[in-house]
């Protein structure tokens, strides 16, 4: 079966971020940037079920001429190919949502699977809006994946609030996953080494026809306010009155 997985390229997370001083984005310079967390593991996913069902796995990412750095990343573990859809300007979900709907028509995967959310906007929207824009059948936070024998049909295990949520959906579908999916895969030296020679398909986006006319406008960035420093009291019995009395919490 063919599995079309999406890797976005963010700025690493680990990382501390600072906004520009006229509030209009965040510096960019001397940043480590990475595969999208929640990529990875959709990735290491379709590696998995390729492995068992055979098929093509196919790594979308849609950004500068840098994001082939991610996009090798997925090769590297175990995908086929690549695809790159070459853009410089910034794309909201829906923007995003409709670059992702035109490539799935010409590539007619049997499923595609995405991170729930990305670590830079923190939307948790692009999978949604993808499935509505194909018609397909969603199934969003995965915890595990199970597809039926004749591929058809894929059960999706979810966790919610005290305990978990089992879907079935009909295939060809959009699945996000989650973070106890999977443990992503290190890629090997044999593995890396493959990756240099996968093709990776790129494309300018505006020979796509699509209309990513920005929606969502950020029009001002700015660091959360710094938290006051706390108090320190002598004992414990200090502290259950300042609870009651000054805080009133207790």
């Amino acid at each position: 079966m063919k599995i079309l997985v999406t890797t976005k390229r963010v700025t690493d997370p680990d990382v501390k971020i600072k906004v520009k001083p006229d509030g209009s984005g965040i510096v960019t310079e001397g940043i480590d940037y990475k595969v999208n967390p929640f990529d990875e593991i959709a990735v290491e996913e379709a590696i998995r079920i390729n492995e068992k069902q055979g098929g093509e796995v196919v790594v979308v990412s849609i950004g500068s001429s840098d994001s082939t750095k991610e996009i090798r990343s997925g090769l590297a573990m175990g995908a086929q190919r690549g695809i790159l859809v070459k853009t410089d300007d910034s794309l909201d979900s829906l923007g995003t949502a409709s670059v992702l709907k035109k490539i799935v028509e010409d590539e007619k995967p049997d499923l595609v699977l995405m991170g729930k959310q990305a670590v830079d906007g923190d939307n948790n929207q692009v999978g949604q809006i993808l499935a509505d824009m194909l018609g397909y059948a969603q199934a969003c936070f995965a915890s595990k994946i199970e597809l039926s024998d004749d591929k058809k049909t894929a059960k999706v295990t979810r966790e919610v609030d005290g305990g978990f949520d089992h879907v079935e959906v009909d295939l060809p579908a959009v699945i996000t996953a989650d973070l106890r999916l999977n443990e992503p895969r290190y890629a090997s030296l044999p593995g890396i080494m493959k990756a240099k020679k996968k093709p990776i398909n790129e494309m300018e986006l505006p020979s796509l026809g699509v209309d990513t006319a920005l929606k969502v406008v950020w029009h001002k960035f700015s660091e959360p306010a710094e938290r006051k420093a706390g108090i320190k009291v002598p004992d414990v019995p200090t502290l259950v009155s300042k609870l009651k009395d000054e805080a009133k919490v207790l």
